[in-house]
Formats: C-alpha cells, structure tokens, sequence
C-alpha cells in the first residue's frame, strides 16, 4: 500500500478517485500531479499503472518519494496537461483508463511566498505554474489599462475591474509594481473590503494569475486532448474552484453527452454521437467536514463522464478573450 500523505489531502479526492474506479492492469493520467494526492488513492489499488503530469517543476522533483515508493508504477512528466494526449504517447499508450484533472493553483503554490501567487503573503509578482514565460509582474508593466481592465473583469470577475486598473495604471508610473504587497494595497485602495467577505484583491490575484498561466484555454485544451486518450468505459474526472473553469466543464461534458447536429429542418445533416455518457448531471460539492477541515475547498466542484465508443468531437473554439501573447508583444 501507498502511505498517504496527511499534510496534503486533495479537495473532493475520495469522490474524484471513486468516479475513476481504478482497477487492476487500469492505467491512469493525474494530469495535475501537484502534491500527488490523487495519484497516491490511484496507486493504492494494486497493479494499477499512472503517468503524472505537472508543469511546475518543483511539484515533480517533490513526487520522486512516490515514484521510488510505487516501483515502477508511477511515471512523472514536467509537462502542461493540455499536452497530455502528447505524454501519453510518448510513453507508448494508444490509450488509457481514466484522467482524472485538479484545475487551478495548488495550496502548495498558494502557501509559498516566493511564487508569488498569494496576496496574504509578500512576495515577488510572479504567478508562474511553470519556469517560463512572462511574469504577473510583466503584464501590470505591459499591459495598457483597457487590456487590464478587461483582464481583471473577465478572469476575475471583479465589478471594479475599470477602477483597479486605473489604479495599477497611475501607480506604475511612479515605481514598478513588483510585489504582491504593492499590488494588493493598491487594490484594496478601489475595492472596499467589508468584515466576513472575501480580501478585496481577491479577484484580481486571481484574473493575474488565470492570465499569466493561460489556465482557461490549458484547460479546454486539456478536456479536448483527455476525450482523445480515453478508451470505451474510461473515465474523466475533474475537480475545478472557479465558476469560468466550471463553466468550461459543464459545457464540454454536456455537448459530448447528447447527440448533436441535424434537425426536422435539415435532417440531412449528420448527427455527432455522444463521446462521453455523464456520471454527473450535477456537481458533487464538498460536505461539511470537508469544508470545516478546509475552508479552501469552499468552491470545489466534480464532473465525471464515462467515454462511450463514439469517435472524439472536433475541438472547440477557444473564446475570444484577451491573450498573453497579444498583451506582451503590445497588442
């Protein structure tokens, strides 16, 4: 058996691993290794093989323990996981189990200063899952105040998004924005926080990093790559904390779960199989002792669908919504 971890139990774990249903000879894909907890219930039934994917390098070399641990059974990749129909194949699978995805940042990531995902604690602007690419910091010095403010409304969801961006904007002019510290006082200037709700920078952290990690367009492509690996009767399971992530989601299980195309007015048109047979019409949420044990878990939700024999749909459009690329090289 595989020792589980105690300082880090995943969000809705036990209920994600169950709608996988691992099995014996069953090879699986933790396309968002982080701390390992998912992979750790999957490795514990015996005979059981996994390929675990992370793009933050630091969340691999921690999983070297359970590679030693599972050996021979785990696979760790350094690897975004909309590249996972990629890592598949390069490990010599045509196809697999299950995949199970924990979208969005890890306590890990959150609860580390120097990676700067976390207003609460001062550090570098940084945000990066991986080791590449442009910085939150980059963008606030980038990005012109339209693009801020539709970045901070859009990822963030945040009502003030104008305002903040204002702000960033006429503070940048007198000194770089470089710190979590700097940038959550000058939000916290426009958003007026009130006792028992959310920290007022809340929801721009939160756009900054969406958008420096590209996480919406990872995750759809992600979805997209996962229907493609899943054989007949494998399972897709995803545990997201973000109303667009589960927006995402839903739209995509619920368009591969009916059938689709043609109509009584064009009845020539072909008609696309459903791809996936859905195992929730509604999401599974934490219960009580979850939520008294973790408060972070607070706005998790589960979706699993079942993949059916039907080929894989064409890939959705990716929204037009602002890009990194677009922001950085100046429009």
């Amino acid at each position: 058996m595989i020792a589980a971890d105690p300082r880090h139990v995943p969000v809705l774990g036990r209920e994600a691993v169950e709608m996988l249903s691992p099995h014996a000879g069953g090879v699986y894909v933790d396309a968002t290794f982080g701390a390992g907890g998912y992979s750790r219930a999957i490795l514990d039934v015996a005979g059981t093989r996994l390929i675990g994917i992370d793009r933050d390098r630091t969340a691999i070399a921690a999983g070297f323990d359970l590679v030693e641990a599972a050996a021979g059974r785990l696979t760790l990749v350094e690897e975004r996981f909309s590249n996972l129909a990629e890592v598949c194949a390069a490990e010599g699978l045509a196809a697999v189990d299950g995949v199970v995805m924990d979208v969005g940042v890890s306590s890990m990531q959150l609860d580390q200063a120097g990676r700067g995902f976390s207003f609460r604690l001062d550090g570098p602007l940084d945000m990066r899952m991986g080791q590449d690419g442009p910085t939150a910091a980059d963008v606030i010095a980038k990005a012109a105040e339209a693009e801020l403010a539709d970045i901070i409304y859009i990822f963030g969801e945040e009502r003030h998004s104008r305002g903040v961006a204002r702000a960033i904007v006429a503070a940048r002019k007198n000194a770089p924005i470089t710190t979590t510290r700097a940038l959550a006082d000058i939000v916290a200037g426009v958003v007026r926080g009130k006792p028992g709700e959310i920290h007022p920078a809340t929801r721009t952290f939160q756009a900054l990093r969406i958008f420096v990690n590209e996480e919406l367009d990872e995750l759809q492509a992600a979805l997209a790559a996962a229907e493609r690996v899943l054989k007949p009767g494998g399972r897709l399971a995803v545990v997201s904390f973000h109303s667009l992530e589960d927006r995402i989601v839903k739209t995509f299980l619920n368009e591969r779960g009916r059938i689709s195309g043609g109509s009584r007015h064009l009845p020539e048109l072909a008609q696309t199989a459903p791809s996936f047979h859905l195992l929730t019409r509604r999401p599974v949420t934490p219960g009580e002792a979850e939520l008294a044990a973790n408060p972070r878990a607070r706005s998790a939700k589960l979706r699993a669908a079942e993949r059916t024999e039907a080929a894989a749909h064409r890939a959705d459009d990716v929204p037009s919504w602002p890009k990194l690329a677009d922001v950085m090289r100046g429009g």
